[in-house]
């Protein structure tokens, strides 16, 4: 007789019959042999919400995580019970929650943005510039593919964003010229994929299975594709991925540093100062919710509370 699969074995097949991202798939295992190995290895079919409980807690009040870390290893422990074993938790009202902080965001202003641009060339120059002149996400200009990208009409069309929300994004015209210039380039390389008899990207899941020849297809390939190939760990095929977040995010860090900024600069902070941006220069706060697919407006309205210019409040101060 076979042994039964494992428990993390069974979670991840579920977790990819639902579609969930390889990031979301590796936190979720990375949470749940977390729980487990707090409880000194029992099963979780042995345990419940108060083992639950006592493991968030343990987040909150020794190792002190933010909110939202909590909230996911929550998310991954409601996933494993619901979805994996079936069991329907109750008492779960006595958790320890870490306190959500409420930040302003850190936002640069024009020239500190022109001046951490200057120091990128190439396709991360590019890419850079997508961040805060169309305020992409991270993940959604690394996982631009080509078929998005509408030069006639100047729009991104972001798939599959946060929420797996799609949403029409700006095409900066400064960055214009350098795309079309960078994408020759990987097109000139796919086309030496194809002779190797390589030249596949990964497909959203049902594209993958009605029309696993898409995966050849230029259209379909990234827009920012990694230097190597590389085998897919669901699939086990080699295909060319899109280049590694890490990647652009060491860039931006390094360059903020080249032009002598004190902030503490990431790519999420161009999509931040993208925002204030367009609210300075008067832009509708409706439209810059919809570019950055905020699902509230409350979201927002953050941005309203950093906005520089005519709208600061004089220091008294300064009236002596």
């Amino acid at each position: 007789m076979s042994n039964p699969p494992k428990l993390l074995d069974v979670l991840r097949t579920a977790l990819r019959t639902r579609h969930y991202s390889i990031r979301t798939e590796e936190s979720y295992i990375g949470w749940v042999r977390r729980f487990i190995l707090f409880h000194a290895k029992r099963h979780p079919n042995e345990m419940g919400a108060a083992e639950i409980v006592a493991f968030l807690s343990s987040l909150a009040e020794q190792r002190q995580v933010s909110a939202s870390t909590q909230n996911q290893a929550l998310s991954a422990l409601l996933f494993l019970y619901r979805v994996v074993l079936k069991i329907e938790l109750e008492g779960l009202e006595g958790i320890a929650r870490a306190r959500r902080s409420r930040r302003l965001p850190v936002v640069l202003t024009r020239d500190e943005v022109r001046r951490v641009l200057a120091q990128l060339e190439g396709p991360k120059w590019i890419m850079a510039t997508l961040l805060y002149g169309s305020g992409l996400r991270l993940m959604e200009c690394v996982r631009l593919r080509v078929r998005n990208i509408d030069f006639a009409q100047r729009i991104l069309l972001i798939r599959e964003g946060k929420g797996r929300k799609d949403r029409p994004g700006l095409l900066p015209r400064s960055t214009q010229a350098s795309l079309e210039r960078h994408l020759r380039k990987v097109r000139n390389q796919h086309r030496r994929d194809l002779a190797d008899r390589e030249g596949r990207v990964r497909l959203p899941y049902a594209l993958a299975l009605k029309m696993p020849g898409q995966a050849r297809a230029w259209g379909w390939q990234w827009a920012f594709p990694a230097s190597r190939l590389a085998r897919d760990p669901r699939t086990g095929q080699r295909h060319r991925h899109h280049i590694h977040a890490s990647v652009l995010q060491r860039a931006v860090q390094r360059a903020s540093v080249e032009a002598g900024l004190d902030k503490h600069v990431t790519c999420h902070v161009l999509r931040h100062s993208f925002a204030t941006h367009l609210l300075e220069q008067g832009s509708d706060i409706r439209t810059v919710q919809e570019l950055l697919g905020h699902r509230s407006v409350q979201t927002t309205m953050i941005y309203t509370h950093v906005l520089q210019g005519p709208l600061a409040v004089p220091s008294p101060a300064d009236r002596l």
